[in-house]
């Protein structure tokens, strides 16, 4: 799980280009910097190619904060 983790801090750090963000559950938008409706878009991008998933569109606009993205990407990673 931690490598999950991991792997999804590197997604958000590239998005981001910050080597400095750190996540967790109650991570949100507004939370980082520079995080807007375009480079929501970019994350889900970069999330669904790096783990080979697809979010439907409302589960790709609705995550409140980074634990229900991280619950969806497990589902997801499990199937």
């Amino acid at each position: 799980m931690a490598d999950l983790w991991e792997e999804l801090t590197g997604v958000f750090q590239m998005v981001f280009d910050n080597p400095q963000i750190a996540i967790d559950e109650k991570t949100t938008s507004s939370d980082i910097v520079g995080w807007d409706s375009f480079s929501h878009m970019n994350l889900i991008a970069a999330i669904e190619d790096r783990f080979k998933i697809e979010f439907t569109q409302s589960e790709a606009l609705n995550f409140q904060n980074v634990g229900e993205l991280m619950a969806t990407l497990e589902k997801k990673k499990a199937r």
